[in-house]
């Protein structure tokens, strides 16, 4: 079979990629940029201000001694940086989306591995071009939108950041949108369904931003909760699903799917309990719209409770069935962040480690509780179904934690070293002296003596520190000052590294992209196939999971722990 379609819909993507990058690099678009990035521009003035300021006392310094006007450069702004990346991106993908599509055209494809290759470029790059749009430009579109109306007194809150109207959200709108009103085009089906590689693909490069110190506050944590919600889950869909009379198999891929991961459950344990093809699309279809709206309905309740990065990631990672749809939340509740999806992904890993066990388990039960069924060798199903993305991630991790991509021991994406802590970033005297007058509410010897270090050095000095301290910055009744200053101070002494920044970025782009795609496959048909007792048993679990989960965080997880 032959799969790659004449078509020219890849060469005119990539040409109008190659014009935006034009555009940024000409300066011809800067004042649609100005809006669209309206806190970059405001540092990219006072930038400007501030070089134009210096150029005139050199210009007049020069001229007062008789020599000519220096030559100065301007330093680059982060305006100027978030255009040059907006080209470097267009250019690179615009250029090969232009050879390929040239190549297409003239080619006469064969059946083969290059005819496969090249005909999931068209998709690639039909969702690529969505993402540059909804990245750059519905995304601050829509945030500046909510801003404004905020501050006109239109509404007290903004509407954008509480209904989560972020790149993530309008991605994956969008992509449901097009599958389901205007189509997938012919010729970009095939590119489309890469969207679930490119997100595990995601995953896999997290493990880049983890240590083993960042595991070793919140693994236990993760295991312990999802040990309970992932095996309460599959028991209390297992014990309805005998008691409503659904058939074995039917209960047994429900039960994974809405107990562990999602679709990804629901494909692996099919085999192994000899579920029929119908039953598997239940499955999913019960899936999709259970996911679907916690997507969309987390966010929104995590705003709402005034939740952090650790308690939403948490309650994410624990009640959201799957993997994609947990990185969604994630993003949605936290856009422009990292650390939100950071703790969503370890819980949601965590969960995904469980998967080899509940195979084994819906294994030994299938077969005492199908008449007939046959006995399977259970040591080669936990090998079989081990998921293998999880593997990547936890390399990864090896590698992070070994100080490969940022030094041993980072945290957060981030290194702590008071030693590159520059001069300008010292505490002042004034936030000493404050410092100091609230050294009487501290509750412990501990934090006596970290507030009275901070004092004596005027920055943080080690981490144990700056977690002692974070603590104390929680404090009901802390003068503003102190917390202002312990913020400064921690603030100073961390430190990103170029390889973690650069793996961010490209994080961002694999969930961004493969979200869109997840968006695509979201079908009418698919959602339409939940229904009856599979739904009631899915929407029972599904909010018991949701709600327990999130009165457990509320309860038990600190946002420092």
């Amino acid at each position: 079979m032959v799969y790659t379609m004449k078509s020219p819909a890849l060469l005119i993507i990539g040409m109008l990629m190659l014009i935006w990058g034009g555009f940024n690099n000409s300066g011809a678009v800067d004042g649609m940029q100005s809006y669209l990035q309206k806190s970059a521009y405001s540092d990219h003035m006072k930038v400007k201000e501030k070089f134009d300021a210096e150029m005139r006392v050199a210009t007049e310094m020069a001229a007062a001694e008789g020599k000519p006007a220096p030559e100065m450069k301007m330093p680059k702004s982060k305006f100027d940086e978030a255009k040059a990346k907006q080209a470097q991106l267009s250019f690179i993908f615009g250029g090969a989306f232009v050879l390929i599509g040239l190549f297409s055209l003239a080619w006469k494809p064969k059946q083969g591995n290059l005819d496969y290759y090249v005909s999931v470029v068209p998709g690639i790059a039909f969702i690529l071009l969505i993402a540059f749009i909804v990245r750059w430009g519905l995304d601050p579109v829509f945030a500046n939108w909510g801003k404004a109306v905020k501050d006109a007194g239109i509404l007290t809150w903004d509407f954008a950041k509480i209904f989560n109207l972020n790149y993530v959200v309008l991605g994956i709108v969008i992509g449901i949108l097009t599958v389901n009103v205007f189509k997938i085009p012919a010729w970009a089906a095939n590119g489309v369904r890469t969207a679930r590689f490119f997100l595990k693909s995601g995953v896999i490069l997290l493990g880049t931003l983890y240590s083993a110190a960042e595991l070793a506050q919140l693994g236990m944590l993760s295991v312990v909760m999802i040990g309970i919600f992932v095996l309460g889950s599959v028991g209390l869909v297992l014990f309805m699903g005998k008691r409503m009379g659904t058939p074995n198999s039917m209960t047994a891929v429900l039960s994974a799917g809405m107990g562990v991961c999602g679709v990804s459950a629901t494909v692996a344990a099919s085999p192994v309990v000899k579920a029929k093809a119908e039953e598997i699309a239940y499955t999913i279809g019960t899936i999709l719209i259970w996911g679907v709206g916690c997507m969309f309905l987390f966010p929104t309740v995590g705003h709402i409770l005034g939740m952090g990065p650790v308690q939403f990631g948490a309650w994410a990672g624990t009640g959201i069935l799957n993997s994609a749809q947990v990185a969604g939340a994630a993003l949605a509740f936290d856009p422009h962040g990292i650390e939100t999806l950071k703790v969503a992904e370890i819980f949601n890993i965590t969960r995904v480690l469980f998967l080899p066990i509940i195979v084994l388990w819906l294994a030994a039960w299938y077969v005492k509780h199908e008449v007939g069924a046959e006995k399977v060798n259970l040591a080669q199903v936990v090998v079989a179904k081990f998921p293998v993305f999880v593997l990547g991630f936890i390399a990864m991790f090896a590698l992070s934690s070994a100080g490969t991509f940022a030094p041993a021991g980072h945290y957060q994406g981030k290194y702590f070293s008071s030693k590159e802590v520059k001069e300008d970033k010292l505490l002042k005297g004034k936030e000493t002296r404050v410092l100091e007058g609230e050294l009487s509410k501290m509750r412990n010897a501990a934090e006596t003596q970290a507030l009275q270090d901070l004092i004596a050095n005027k920055k943080m000095m080690t981490r144990e520190q700056d977690g002692v301290l974070q603590s104390v910055a929680k404090i009901e009744g802390l003068d503003a000052v102190a917390k202002g200053a312990i913020e400064k101070a921690s603030k100073a002494a961390q430190h990103d590294s170029k390889t973690i920044k650069a793996y961010r970025d490209w994080i961002a782009w694999l969930f961004a992209f493969g979200l869109i795609g997840l968006g695509m496959q979201i079908t009418g048909k698919a959602l339409k196939q939940a229904g009856g007792t599979p739904l009631i048993i899915g929407g029972v679990v599904g909010t018991l999971k949701a709600v327990g989960s999130l009165i457990v965080v509320l309860m038990f997880v600190k946002e420092f722990v």
